[in-house]
């Protein structure tokens, strides 16, 4: 797994998904305010919450990358058409 995810990765796993914070928080565990407090940068969720957010974000199909050159972000499965 990769280390912990910034706020926003997440925003930008869940625009490459087209998945709303509600979904995140249904598929994830993890309260709607847990989602939006994390993704406005007011609070870091707890290591299992945001673990659990990130585990979620990966099962559908991101992939978070450490570094691209300007830092860390995140981009689809190849085969990721194929679900």
């Amino acid at each position: 797994m990769f280390p912990a995810m910034t706020p926003g990765q997440c925003k930008a796993a869940r625009a490459l998904l087209d998945m709303t914070q509600p979904a995140l928080a249904s598929a994830s565990g993890v309260s709607l305010r847990t989602i939006v407090n994390f993704e406005g940068g007011n609070r870091t969720p707890m290591p299992a919450n945001l673990k659990a957010i990130q585990r979620a974000l990966e099962g559908a199909g991101i992939i978070f990358i450490a570094e691209n050159g300007d830092g860390p972000g995140v981009r689809l499965r190849k085969d990721q058409s194929l679900r």
